[in-house]
């Protein structure tokens, strides 16, 4: 199973978590909120073969953006995977919204020409994030717990770009009308978790089981088909960056 977007550091116990991850054998890419998260938990999770951890500079945690570019672009040569970054133009992120659209361009013009695999963010904010990665030519790009319009799927699609379902998505209406419009080769799976439940309690990266359960339901095919396509999209995306 594959899980491309889990905030392991913001579990109670990461330690055991990320020792189940490895038990399980599960491929985990790892997201952070700032670069000073990163330097904490890298050395922690380098030498696991299936986790990986992302560099984030979160879009919600603006205040700390000038303080940690700096440092964001250091800790870039570490690793190929850029994560949780984006825009967030909610009611929760529309004060920062400047600052947010200056911090995500200087990332991607920064890394412009480098092979990185980002995870975005991009809650009301899908068509001006969709903008910014096509302006920097961003080759690998997933946008993470899709909620924007349905008719902005297709241009994203058409960017080579993927989504990353999780078990809120699959739950909700309008998450399983997100789902039934992305091609079946443009989908990835993630828990977001500690952020998303079940059963009142924060998902883990197995649980990644149920959302490949679902995709098998409305593909009409067999379990072991839909896990084969995520592993097959997870490959191609990763050629992206090779």
């Amino acid at each position: 199973m594959i899980d491309t977007h889990c905030h392991i550091d913001l579990y109670n116990n990461p330690e055991n978590l990320v020792e189940e991850i490895n038990r399980e054998g599960i491929t985990v890419i790892g997201m952070t909120n700032l670069p000073s998260h990163f330097a904490m938990g890298y050395p922690r999770v380098k030498n696991y073969k299936k986790i990986r951890l992302a560099l984030g500079l979160h879009p919600l945690f603006a205040e700390h953006h000038a303080l940690e570019f700096p440092r964001f672009l250091e800790l870039s040569k570490l690793t190929s995977y850029i994560g949780e970054v984006g825009l967030d133009f909610s009611n929760e992120g529309l004060p920062s919204k400047s600052i947010q659209l200056g911090s995500f361009n200087k990332i991607l013009k920064s890394l412009r020409f480098e092979k990185k695999l980002f995870s975005i963010h991009s809650r009301k904010a899908e068509k001006e994030v969709l903008l910014s990665l096509r302006s920097f030519e961003v080759k690998a790009a997933i946008f993470h717990w899709y909620s924007g319009p349905l008719k902005l799927i297709e241009d994203i699609t058409r960017s080579n770009y993927y989504f990353s379902i999780n078990l809120a998505m699959i739950r909700s209406k309008s998450g399983q009308k997100i789902i039934g419009r992305i091609p079946r080769r443009y989908i990835l799976t993630e828990t977001d978790g500690p952020f998303v439940e079940k059963n009142g309690k924060p998902v883990r990266p197995e649980d990644i089981k149920f959302v490949i359960s679902y995709l098998a339901s409305v593909w009409s095919c067999e379990y072991f088909e839909a896990d084969k396509q995520i592993k097959n999209n997870f490959s191609n995306i990763l050629t992206l960056i090779k």
